[in-house]
């Protein structure tokens, strides 16, 4: 079993990570993939909230200039083209379906939720529905792991190698201030 990719939330994390989604953020366990600038982009969520509801997303995009292109290139029917390829394409097939495995790996050592038990997210394995969950999913798990979450990426006009934070190091300043008081 290996670990999933990420470091625990900090109290500055779950602030900023809480400002970017417009309210509380709730079940993070932690943080998955960073801006360059430090901020929160990606959080990875218990499978089941506090609430008791069972939760699938276990890697959240939370960068809110992310979200809007993945938002962006759903409405542009790149899932269309996408889901048209994963049924005529073994090896994408194949490959969705091993991001799909990992995926539900990674969540499990969580726990496991028997109403979301060979769940996922973003539709895998079976078609492309979420680009949010995949590009997280793909950000958080590095290239290579989710084909269709490394594409969107590739075609967003939004990069996690540029930050577009509304503020930018907000983490790592909170952080740095709450070390020092």
């Amino acid at each position: 079993m290996t670990t999933p990719p990420f470091a625990p939330a900090t109290a500055a994390d779950i602030r900023v990570v809480s400002e970017q989604l417009g309210r509380e953020a709730r079940g993070v366990v932690g943080i998955s993939a960073r801006c360059v600038c430090g901020n929160p982009t990606v959080v990875s969520t218990a499978p089941r909230l506090e609430n008791g509801s069972p939760f699938p997303t276990f890697y959240y995009l939370t960068h809110p200039a992310a979200t809007a292109e993945m938002s962006r290139l759903e409405a542009g029917q790149v899932m269309v083209e996408m889901n048209r390829r994963l049924a005529e394409d073994d090896e994408a097939r194949e490959q969705y379906t091993a991001a799909h495995e990992a995926f539900l790996a990674d969540r499990a050592q969580f726990g496991e939720v028997s109403e979301i038990d060979g769940i996922s997210a973003g539709g895998m394995p079976t078609r492309v529905k979420c680009l949010h969950a995949l590009a997280g999913h793909a950000l958080a798990a590095g290239r290579g792991v989710n084909p269709f979450g490394d594409e969107a990426l590739r075609r967003s006009a939004w990069s996690p190698e540029r930050c577009e934070c509304v503020d930018p190091g907000a983490a790592l300043r909170d952080e740095t201030a709450g070390a020092a008081g």
